[in-house]
């Protein structure tokens, strides 16, 4: 069987994983737990990912987590064969996989059935090159006269997603990748639990969050992870939380601003993300720690 946990941050999915892991095992099923949140396959990116520390992960199997470091760079194309051949790798044991996390594109790449748009490594290092001595306004253009529908839906402001909806055009491809109306699944035994909250309760759940962030320690985190190359990663320096801590760090923002900008941009995060999700079909909706509403496999 594969488990997909899904919802928006600070819903609970992490605990509530840890427990469905638990309950397998108390009906002589083992279980395993495969990441889905694409910030937490950083290495030393954890009080701003909420990553669970192996301590608490109550002797559970989890894989795909620190796997790349914050200079390099993780995309879900990367992502999927590596997370799909771990859930091949749980099932030949015998045991049940549980994908958790929030990251909508991530886990719609394991549970359906779906290919990314092409790529070209040389043709996108041209492309960025022009964007860096040009602007994206005249590659915007050239999309616009090959592809005017993903010109129009491209966040212009965007350089790099104006990079990567040309170098797509320009081999021919679909630029979106959009979940199909009636997705189907990869592995025909999957069940997808919802975890959703109250929208109060999680605003007020998110906030908490981000200040404790900052109590926790993550601008000595940040810190260290300068050293590791954080700021050569394109995705691991723009994540929520790092983006205004390195911003912090370099005196562009004050921490009352900082704080406030994750907090808002997080809020924002998690709406994307209840919208995502929302549009899962046959998804089993629960509240945190609703073990108890799980009917049997």
């Amino acid at each position: 069987m594969l488990w997909a946990v899904v919802g928006a941050t600070g819903t609970g999915k992490t605990a509530l994983s840890l427990d469905l892991a638990e309950r397998l095992a108390r009906e002589g099923r083992g279980a395993e737990i495969v990441n889905a949140d694409a910030m937490q396959l950083y290495r030393g990116m954890d009080i701003g990912t909420a990553k669970l520390p192996e301590e608490e992960r109550r002797g559970v199997p989890h894989h795909l987590f620190d796997a790349v470091e914050p200079s390099e760079e993780a995309t879900v194309a990367w992502y999927q064969p590596r997370a799909r051949a771990v859930v091949d790798e749980i099932r030949a044991r015998g045991n049940d996989a549980i994908l958790v996390g929030g990251s909508g594109l991530y886990v719609s790449s394991v549970v359906f059935d779906f290919r990314f748009p092409p790529r070209d490594e040389r043709l996108r290092a041209g492309l960025e090159r022009e964007a860096e001595e040009h602007g994206a306004a005249p590659l915007l253009e050239r999309l616009r006269a090959l592809d005017p529908a993903a010109a129009a839906a491209v966040d212009a402001r965007n350089p790099r997603r104006v990079v990567r909806a040309l170098e797509v055009a320009m081999l021919g491809g679909e630029a979106q990748v959009v979940l199909p109306e009636t997705p189907e699944l990869w592995w025909p035994a999957t069940r997808i639990l919802g975890v959703g909250a109250p929208r109060a309760e999680l605003v007020e759940r998110l906030e908490a969050r981000v200040e404790n962030m900052w109590a926790a320690g993550l601008l000595e985190e940040v810190e260290a992870l300068i050293a590791r190359g954080i700021e050569r990663g394109r995705t691991a320096s723009r994540a929520i939380g790092y983006a205004q801590a390195l911003a912090q760090l370099r005196g562009e923002l004050g921490e009352a601003e900082a704080i406030a900008e994750t907090q808002s941009l997080t809020r924002r995060y998690a709406r994307r993300q209840v919208s995502w999700f929302k549009r899962y079909p046959a998804v089993e909706w629960l509240g945190a720690g609703e073990l108890s509403a799980i009917r049997p496999a």
